[in-house]
């Protein structure tokens, strides 16, 4: 299965429904389900989370701000369904926009090495 590596706490958005669209400045084909990796970097940036607290409601977004957010792992998966160039979607800014559907998040994250690009999971670590 492929995974995509994304910041936090992009990635925790992604798997727990929140953000349906990862923005990108490349294009994928790829279609079906896929894991969401937590990249090592957390997108602190007070810009990223004025952008978040447009967008979620203000008890989730008190509760993601105190969070300690698991990096370097595989988080969840996504079913990747499309990619856009065009969206309303209210969490589209970028050239590219990879969509999603059913998202899952793990109760445990898996530890994993992240890459660029869509990558693949060979197997888990023991």
């Amino acid at each position: 299965m492929k995974a995509l590596s994304v910041k936090q706490p992009w990635a925790w958005l992604i798997v727990n429904g929140y953000k349906e669209i990862e923005n990108r400045n490349w294009p994928t084909a790829h279609r079906g389900r896929i894991f969401i990796h937590a990249s090592k970097q957390v997108d602190n940036s007070d810009n990223s989370w004025d952008f978040i607290k447009e967008r979620i409601d203000p008890k989730t977004f008190k509760k993601l701000r105190e969070m300690t957010f698991p990096r370097g792992c595989l988080v969840g998966e996504v079913d990747l369904i499309g990619c856009t160039t065009n969206c309303g979607n209210q969490w589209f800014v970028g050239a590219y926009g990879f969509t999603f559907a059913y998202p899952e998040c793990y109760d445990r994250p898996i530890p994993y090495p992240g890459r660029l690009g869509l990558f693949n999971v060979e197997r888990f670590p023991e």
